[in-house]
């Protein structure tokens, strides 16, 4: 299998199955001298833990990293840094009717037409399990953009239709307020009806689809590179490759379809001898290169497609109509816990382009 491996100076190739002994990351190209303990990345891993509350699966998973190699003394040696996570709390026993059924919302159906043979238990290396890795490389990533005062938020904006009110565009008051709440929303209000509704929607055996808005802020003008690789390009691939994802927009995204151009372009303004932009609806981003002003990526992330209800697929071995119920374990809605593996991704790609762009001039 091919594409396990994201990032051109910054690489992360993730590795394991969800009901498989462990799963984990290699992370090469991160700078020698980074000081960096488990720590720093356990509390990531922390966010994304399922188990933690009535908005996340049941499945109990500690989730705590060991690092196997590319540290020493507390600080990187510029040699790959290896990541693993056991798996602790997996029944597969749930997965046992599944095995030539597909189940509808899944990659079940297309790994087994591309390999013709599938890991039936919990979505293998489909399963939303992968993100371990991911989350575990984004926590060296976000300390090698917090030297650089670099930081990045996200949170969710919208689930099962309820929008949150965003007030504040303080980064320590988004994430503060997102964090304090089951649904990481960072409208205490919104975020109650939210939690009512997946009650609700748990009790019906369904699930919820919502929005999640990243941003980073800090990021210097200059980030990106020109044409294929643009900075925009490389989020989007990045946040596309997370596999509820459904569509993602940069900056004023789909809305910018319905503006003027006397509308959608942002005023450049001097304050204190610095190039500033009144308003952003590029997104911090122009031509695929950082401008200098917050980057901001809204994703859609689609309702989890494993539900209690009964649903329509077909028998792969007897070539038949079918009906399954699918048991087990499942996150109500996928956008509360996505939101620490979107920001990761987010940070990949700054990580990467930090280092490209050290190279590309003197």
């Amino acid at each position: 299998m091919s594409g396990n491996t994201f990032g051109t100076l910054f690489r992360i190739t993730t590795w394991g199955e969800s009901h498989g002994s462990a799963v984990g990351v290699v992370v090469d190209g991160c700078p020698a001298g980074l000081s960096l303990a488990a720590e720093d990345i356990q509390k990531e891993l922390d966010r994304r833990r399922p188990g933690q509350s009535r908005a996340s699966t049941k499945r109990q998973e500690a989730d705590r990293v060991e690092i196997l190699s590319g540290i020493f003394e507390g600080k990187t040696t510029g040699t790959p840094i290896s990541l693993m996570v056991w798996n602790k709390d997996a029944d597969s026993s749930a997965y046992d009717a599944l095995r030539n059924t597909p189940r509808p919302g899944h990659a079940d159906y297309t790994y087994q037409a591309k390999y013709g043979l599938r890991d039936h238990r919990g979505g293998g290396r489909a399963s939303a399990r992968e993100t371990v890795g991911r989350v575990a490389a984004g926590a060296i990533a976000k300390k090698l953009l917090r030297q650089e005062g670099i930081e990045i938020v996200g949170y969710v904006a919208e689930l099962g239709g309820i929008k949150a009110d965003i007030i504040s565009s303080d980064m320590s008051e988004l994430r503060s307020t997102a964090e304090s709440n089951p649904v990481r929303c960072p409208d205490p209000a919104a975020a109650e009806k939210m939690l009512l509704l997946l009650d609700q929607v748990r009790q019906e055996g369904d699930s919820l689809g919502g929005i999640v808005v990243v941003a980073a802020k800090g990021v210097p003008a200059g980030l990106g590179e020109p044409v294929f690789d643009k900075l925009d390009a490389d989020l989007a691939k990045a946040l596309m490759s997370l596999g509820a994802v459904k569509a993602v927009e940069i900056g004023a995204g789909l809305d910018s379809a319905r503006l003027r151009g006397s509308e959608m372009n942002d005023p450049m303004v001097i304050r204190e001898g610095k190039i500033e932009f009144e308003t952003n609806n590029a997104g911090g981003i122009l031509g695929g290169i950082s401008t200098g002003a917050p980057i901001v990526c809204k994703i859609a992330v689609k309702p989890t497609p494993s539900i209690a209800r009964r649903q329509r697929t077909v028998d792969l071995v007897r070539g038949e109509v079918a009906e399954i119920e699918i048991r087990g374990r499942h996150d109500p809605a996928i956008p509360p816990r996505i939101v620490p593996v979107a920001e990761a991704m987010v940070a990949l790609v700054l990580a990467d382009h930090l280092l490209r762009q050290r190279a590309a001039r003197f």
